[in-house]
């Protein structure tokens, strides 16, 4: 058991609040933040250790709450930005992360109990399981904050994406936090007598950082031969959900007016970014419900009919579905489409929606949320069914739509199924934050190096850029402002990557390892105990 004070109790539980609070600062600034919007990424390395102390030093019973305390304040701090998005989202964020620290920081708790000396190596591998299995999977799947994300300047650091996805580096980040909170835990004294001790898991961890840097250098794809495709991105910096129908008309009137101006660089494709023009076009189309609104979509069908090249159009896609009762209703669809002059030549329905903001699957058994929901003018979206693949100009793309690009299983699977390139449509005008955009854009560079192909962001305000296989940001147009950025992304067809071809196999690793970790650090001690009793 660690030293500890028992006759100080509240302050034990001051200086572990602070330790915490401590923590969680310097978790939220090694990601862009509100001190720095690139963010600091060398505090990754060591932005935990007061978290990993806490748990050796805290008493079972503090745990849950202190767990429960860490998770709020950090993704409060993290996720600030939240607040501009939705007036829910700092009612729902926090406390879903607060929930999962409930179980994580007892966890962590476990680990030391069975293991006082070597905790750090079980801790590690577990927080990369909370990271996959807790918050990037199912329904509430929310993948900002994952920590190997905070690396994205770190290049020759991030090549081993294309090896065990975000996640190696979410490991290789993690354990020095895990290794130098064990060592601080017990206090100075300890420190002094013990520091020995740990110099060999010190000097492996330097080894295997250096071998991580020799293959950062070594694994870049070489893009100079490959077929370069011109890319016109449209950022129009106007919220078309907000204003009705005057706002659909200043949007198309942006889009057109910039899209005009990207036809003197002679573009081979000219995309605008998710939902840039909200009316249903195909709806409007086939039915014409309201003539206002169709005249924009006869304006906007018009307009690119005169086009020489393709365009790719967000939209809000409207269609008939027949229901259990067998009456047909319309439902929507958060959409891509792909247009040569006027015709939809192929269509792209998002397939992962975001929990309580687009989707919210328990109308029946929790209607008084899905009530509170709509009462906030939530906008559900149906979900989609295919994970299509474009083809324009003999280059084969998909579309994630906003935040499906902070999936890696996702992109994998369109990689798979024949993309050469991912073209992520966002609209990030909601954040009114430049850290906000950032902390979506920089996930986009793992989907990159993961998979080896190049992405392209078209967003409503940011952050629109181009990103080569490699994980290096190649052109940017700032941030909240109107205009359109040109410019040229490798199509690179190099072979499928380990990560692509066997997706997220380390987690799952992680996983058995940690649960065969526990089973016999249990078992260790239980025979202890009774060799104890039996002499």
């Amino acid at each position: 058991m660690p030293p500890k004070a028992a006759t100080h109790p509240a302050r034990n539980a001051f200086l572990d609040l602070g330790l915490l609070c401590l923590s969680a600062l310097a978790f939220a600034l090694s990601f862009p933040s509100f001190l720095s919007v690139p963010g600091w990424f060398p505090l990754g390395f060591v932005c935990l250790v007061p978290v990993f102390a806490v748990a050796r030093r805290a008493s079972w019973p503090a745990v849950p709450f202190y767990g429960l305390f860490f998770g709020y304040v950090s993704y409060a701090l993290f996720n600030y930005w939240l607040g501009k998005f939705h007036p829910l989202t700092l009612v729902v964020v926090p406390p879903i992360y607060a929930a999962y620290f409930l179980v994580t920081l007892p966890a962590l708790k476990l680990a030391d109990s069975l293991f006082p000396r070597h905790a750090y190596l079980l801790q590690a591998a577990l927080w990369v399981c909370y990271e996959y299995f807790l918050k990037s999977s199912g329904f509430l799947a929310y993948s900002y904050g994952n920590l190997g994300y905070s690396q994205y300047p770190f290049i020759p650091f991030i090549q081993i994406a294309d090896l065990a996805g975000v996640w190696g580096i979410s490991l290789a980040v993690v354990f020095p936090s895990a290794l130098v909170g064990r060592l601080f835990a017990d206090g100075i004294p300890a420190l002094r007598s013990e520091w020995r001790r740990y110099l060999a898991p010190a000097g492996a961890y330097a080894a295997v950082f250096a071998a991580i840097l020799v293959y950062g250098f070594l694994a870049p794809v070489n893009t100079a031969a490959d077929r370069q495709w011109k890319v016109a991105l449209v950022q129009q910096n106007v919220d078309p959900w907000k204003g009705g129908y005057a706002a659909y008309r200043q949007s198309l009137s942006v889009l057109e007016r910039q899209s005009d101006a990207v036809m003197k660089q002679n573009p081979e494709i000219v995309i605008w970014s998710e939902t840039s023009f909200v009316p249903a076009i195909d709806w409007h189309t086939r039915y014409r419900p309201d003539t206002q609104t169709y005249g924009l979509v006869k304006e906007l069908r018009s307009y690119l009919a005169s086009q020489p090249i393709p365009f790719v159009v967000g939209n809000d896609d409207g269609q008939l579905k027949r229901v259990a009762e067998g009456q047909e209703v319309r439902v929507d669809f958060n959409a891509a489409l792909l247009f040569q002059g006027d015709t939809i030549v192929d269509t792209y329905r998002k397939l992962h929606l975001v929990p309580f903001t687009e989707s919210f699957p328990f109308q029946d058994t929790l209607p008084g949320i899905y009530a509170w929901l709509k009462s906030a003018d939530t906008h559900f979206w149906e979900k989609g069914s295919v994970a299509t693949v474009f083809q324009a100009g003999g280059v084969h793309f998909s579309t994630p739509i906003c935040f499906e690009d902070t999936f890696g299983y996702l992109c994998r699977d369109f990689v798979l199924r024949g993309a050469d390139v991912l073209v992520n449509m966002t609209n990030d005008a909601w954040s009114s934050s430049v850290p906000g955009a950032m902390q979506h854009m920089i996930m986009a560079v793992f989907r990159a190096v993961e998979n080896r192909r190049s992405v392209v962001r078209s967003t409503n305000a940011g952050m629109t850029n181009i990103i080569d296989p490699n994980g290096r940001i190649l052109s940017s147009l700032a941030p909240f402002i109107e205009g359109y950025l040109v410019g040229m992304a490798s199509v690179h067809r190099g072979a499928f990557t380990l990560y692509t071809r066997w997706g997220d196999w380390l987690p799952w690793v992680l996983l058995g390892l940690s649960i065969l970790a526990v089973i016999a650090g249990i078992a260790r001690r239980t025979a202890a105990r009774r060799t104890s009793q039996g002499s």
